[in-house]
């Protein structure tokens, strides 16, 4: 394989990560996510003819391993809901590059699929989860689906070799902050690390507040008064969340502050959406149309400059700069690009 090209934006930062979201379908409705007001019975997903198919997301892929990314995680909406996904998994598998092949999932469909999904290659998976209470859980997924389907998942995982599983648990305040330590808890010895995630206003659609947000350093002070934590280095540049191991050797948990203490200047990530547009933010307003080059019949050569522009004009660092102006843009949805 040549050597990748290095790649850079106007804040000095590599391409190194690309999340590829599949499908911007979903079989939970997830209150910080898909609510069912706005994602209801009559919303339009996308038809079938503007998803890029798995040809087209595997170009994509090998222009941005071309750029400098080493790591490619699948994502959705809920990825397992696009049929035939252990598919790309194999096509993506053999992408000489890729050091990394994971996928995000709500493990509602993890149990009966992944033995076959780590039989085409897939590394590791992320099972999102937000509480270990039937109650809390089902009414955040907002679809009455039980927390121990999710755990046969995760055990189905593990047992394939899709591990170690890490869990993320968005914590909303007045929905599931007590289920930090339940979390932790459960999850404890197990070799399974739990990563607690600020609620974030992604999109437009999911009514955030700030007053709504546990603070990272509330989720991390609720576990230390149980269990005492302290800090773990950082495993690579970019990694978006912070580390902390529990001192009596039980494992680590992990907690995400995008709100409270922005990371933006270690970020590495670029997001491709399922209809082909390219995200360099989580917080976009708009993308780049990466479909049109596609099928307009672009060389592999003339698709790589096409990511190169994208990705040497990339001066995001929304969550450094978050204002209430910048709260009410009407960004995209997360379940369109995979969070």
């Amino acid at each position: 394989m040549p050597e990748p090209l290095t790649v850079l934006d106007t804040l000095r930062r590599p391409m190194r990560d690309l999340r590829v979201s599949v499908t911007d379908r979903c079989n939970f409705r997830c209150v910080y996510c898909m609510p069912k007001e706005v994602f209801g019975r009559d919303h339009a997903f996308l038809p079938r003819a503007e998803i890029l198919d798995f040809e087209e997301i595997e170009r994509v892929v090998r222009a941005s391993v071309a750029l400098g990314v080493r790591k490619v995680r699948l994502t959705g909406g809920e990825p397992l809901v696009r049929r035939g996904i252990e598919k790309l998994v194999a096509m993506l598998r053999s992408v000489d590059g890729i050091e990394d092949l994971t996928l995000t999932t709500n493990a509602s469909l993890l149990a009966d699929r992944a033995q076959v999904l780590a039989d085409a290659g897939l590394d590791r998976v992320t099972v999102s989860l937000d509480a270990v209470d039937d109650a809390t859980f089902q009414s955040m997924n907002d679809v009455g689906f039980p927390v121990a389907r999710v755990l046969d998942g995760i055990a189905a995982a593990d047992a394939a070799g899709l591990g170690p599983v890490k869990v993320n648990a968005v914590i909303r305040r007045g929905l599931n902050e007590h289920a930090i330590v339940d979390l932790a808890e459960h999850f404890r010895g197990s070799g399974t690390t739990v990563r607690f995630i600020e609620y974030m206003d992604v999109g437009h659609s999911n009514g955030w507040r700030l007053d709504d947000v546990v603070p990272a350093a509330e989720i991390a002070a609720a576990i230390d008064a149980r269990w005492p934590i302290e800090a773990v280095d950082p495993s690579y540049r970019g990694e978006v969340a912070r580390r902390y191991r529990y001192r009596d050797g039980a494992g680590e948990i992990g907690v995400i502050s995008s709100v409270t203490q922005p990371f933006c200047g270690d970020c590495t990530r670029a997001r491709l959406s399922a209809d082909g547009q390219v995200y360099t933010c989580l917080f976009a307003t708009g993308g780049h149309d990466l479909r049109a080059v596609l099928r307009s019949g672009a060389t592999d050569a003339e698709l790589v400059e096409a990511m190169r522009v994208v990705w040497s004009g990339r001066d995001d660092r929304y969550s450094e700069l978050r204002t209430l102006e910048t709260v009410n843009l009407p960004k995209v949805e997360m379940s369109f690009i995979g969070g």
